[in-house]
């Protein structure tokens, strides 16, 4: 967190071959002209699954879709290893697989500490600061580092002059260095830090208050109708001990009607019952006499005046207008984008799936949270597209995914959470959700020309999440993993509990199995030539596991790293990926090293579709208005695909192919 704080600113040639070298500069000059001249548009869905896709599509909800499909072409599109949305979007990014550019899964390990660490992002403070009193100030500043390696295929683009504007694709945080223009998406933290932290102010906190992730339960006493609370903003690492920087305000609520008015750095705001706020611009004071400062925004959502108030506050998102992290190339695009757009989520996951998993919001409040973060990109898309003249062009939309996510229990009775009639109400949101970006296809497809190509893509499919598999309390119960302390089984996390000195193997991240190897892990013991028959075995047990409630196989295949990847990352990969069954996935707890009681039980968060199993089983799509050659297109054949449109070779390290010929 301190890096947002305190990243303040911003030959000779020989003469028989000078006729050959002018002809090939000619030739090179007419290519480059041509390319400059030609357009290309990337449609990024994420999430949009090929079944409810046709399937929506055959019920004439889409015909926009059905119409590309129909005029040019439509086949599903192979995913990553594992179908994870960092892992997916850089394969898409670079055309390679994981094993070239090193994400392997949202969580990665650090082997010489053994706890779970981000996959994308690295931040490092600054090394040199000076303590004056309780102050402490930096005289360097820090940096965060985006971990994706390769190189991106809009970076090769611009080395051939191609104009290029890459809006919000996950993975590319911070952005990339960049001739084009680009807004990064997916992992861009909010002001605290994180990937999203709400506040939710309550005279009725739930019992479950300390246990919530992903947000604060914040106690109120509702006095003479009005409260005093904190908004609660980013460490003051400037002050020692890093306290949090804090904004006070008030609330005031009518004696008689479902309202309140919000005061707050000298702004009322009057909410009805249901309402939003507009974007609200806070400032949070580091420094006395305006010194140092950092800016954010937020919105307020009036949940509930009576019986019981219920206040919410989005996570605070970096603000556009003055942002305290890079978030786009140039520097001052997302500044000219707030100016002309007004504010936005910049915050990379902005639907907020925590506040409904723990019941902050139910289902009405999510889906009016993310209709506005669905509005708000429209908006932004409109702004973007009407600007766009040549050369390439990629838009992201998170609708597909996290709706999916949220909702797929409204559209699969045999999900454990399926209530019929909250159903009832919600089944129609994920194809509501379908419809909206099939007229941002119809936009674009009346108004694009024969020499523009278009590509509509999503990185991965969609399934049920019906029961979650502990996989590290199943190779405990096998002998796999030992513990320090037994009793202590389900009261610990990040492998605390773990006796690595008794542990072979271990389950990180959603997918990922890892052999304590010796000379790898920090107390690994599990030699290079037991490591084959150890994982051997392990993969026959767990192809051969049955749901004990219905039967059904839960692990649908299991893949060897070193026969799926490639590139010099490979050495850093898990040992094995598991490829879950339709209806099965790791469970929250032992992504990050877990322990709970049984090793599978029903899924019932709202989180009820997921993604994180076998590639094969969730491909994504891809339609486009030319006929697409490839018999079985893969997500990381779309770098080369785009590069060719442009007559621009790939690059060896890529491992896909153009999908047309």
């Amino acid at each position: 967190m301190s890096d947002m704080i305190k990243w303040v600113n911003k030959t000779s040639i020989l003469f028989l071959g000078l006729a050959l070298v002018i002809l090939a500069f000619s030739a090179c000059e007419q290519t480059q002209a041509d390319a400059v001249n030609k357009k290309v548009i990337v449609l990024g869905f994420d999430g949009i699954d090929p079944q409810l896709l046709s399937k929506y599509m055959a019920e004439g909800r889409l015909p926009n879709f059905s119409k590309l499909a129909q005029t040019g072409d439509y086949k599903p599109l192979g995913t990553s290893i594992p179908p994870q949305s960092p892992v997916a979007w850089s394969n898409f990014i670079t055309g390679m697989n994981p094993g070239g550019h090193g994400i392997f899964d949202f969580i990665h390990r650090d082997p010489a500490m053994m706890i779970p660490i981000s996959s994308t992002t690295k931040t490092e403070g600054s090394n040199n600061t000076l303590k004056l009193g309780k102050w402490v100030i930096p005289l360097s500043s820090g940096h965060v580092k985006n971990l994706r390696q390769g190189k991106a295929f809009w970076n090769i683009l611009e080395e051939h002059n191609v104009p290029t504007l890459v809006f919000k694709v996950p993975a590319n945080f911070p952005p990339v260095e960049s001739k084009g223009t680009t807004l990064s998406g997916m992992g861009t933290p909010d002001l605290l830090g994180t990937f999203g932290t709400f506040s939710f102010y309550t005279d009725d906190p739930p019992p479950n208050r300390d246990d919530i992730s992903g947000g604060v339960v914040y106690p109120v006493e509702v006095v003479d109708n009005g409260f005093v609370a904190n908004l609660v903003g980013p460490k003051n690492t400037f002050l020692s001990g890093k306290p949090d920087a804090v904004i006070p305000f008030q609330v005031w609520r009518d004696a008689e009607n479902p309202t309140v008015q919000i005061e707050i750095q000298g702004k009322k705001i009057l909410l009805q019952e249901k309402e939003w706020s507009d974007w609200l611009r806070v400032e949070f004071e580091l420094l006395p006499a305006g010194l140092q400062s950092i800016s954010g925004i937020c919105r307020f959502y009036l949940k509930e005046v009576r019986p019981n108030m219920k206040l919410y506050v989005t996570p605070i998102n970096i603000d556009p207008s003055d942002p305290a992290l890079p978030l786009s190339t140039p520097a001052g695009y997302v500044e000219e984008l707030q100016k002309c757009c007004g504010h936005f989520y910049t915050q990379g996951m902005p639907e907020d799936t925590k506040a409904l998993s723990w019941g902050v919001f139910d289902y009405g409040d999510f889906h009016s949270q993310s209709g506005n973060v669905l509005k708000e990109r429209l908006r932004l898309f409109d702004h973007v597209y009407n600007d766009f003249h040549d050369g390439l062009m990629f838009f992201y939309f998170s609708s597909t995914d996290l709706n999916a996510h949220m909702f797929y229990n409204m559209i699969e009775p045999e999900h454990p959470s399926h209530d019929p009639e909250l159903a009832a109400k919600f089944k129609d949101v994920i194809p509501g959700v379908y419809e909206s970006v099939d007229a941002v296809v119809g936009k674009v497809l009346d108004s694009i020309d024969e020499e523009t190509t278009l590509l509509v893509m999503s990185d991965h499919g969609f399934a049920p999440f019906r029961r979650a598999v502990n996989l590290n309390t199943w190779l405990l119960e096998k002998g796999y993993i030992s513990l320090i302390d037994k009793e202590k089984q389900t009261k610990s996390e990040y492998y605390l509990n773990v006796d690595w000195t008794r542990t072979r193997v271990y389950g990180l991240g959603f997918n990922g199995l890892y052999v304590n190897l010796r000379g790898r892990e920090a107390n690994g013991f599990v030699t290079r030539s037991e490591k084959e028959k150890l994982l051997d075995e392990i993969a026959e047990k767990l192809l051969a596991l049955r749901d004990p409630k219905n039967g059904n196989k839960i692990v649908d295949r299991v893949y060897r790293a070193d026969e799926v990847y490639s590139g010099v990352n490979r050495l850093y990969s898990p040992d094995l990926v598991i490829g879950y069954n339709r209806g099965y996935r790791a469970s929250w707890e032992t992504t990050i090293g877990s322990f709970p009681e049984e090793w599978i039980t029903d899924n019932m968060d709202p989180w009820s579709g997921d993604h994180c199993m076998a590639a094969e089983l969730v491909p994504g799509i891809i339609l486009s208005n030319k006929k697409i050659d490839a018999k079985s297109p893969k997500l990381y054949d779309l770098a080369p695909t785009i590069l060719a449109q442009f007559g621009i070779e790939k690059t060896d390290e890529m491992v896909g192919y153009s999908i047309f010929k």
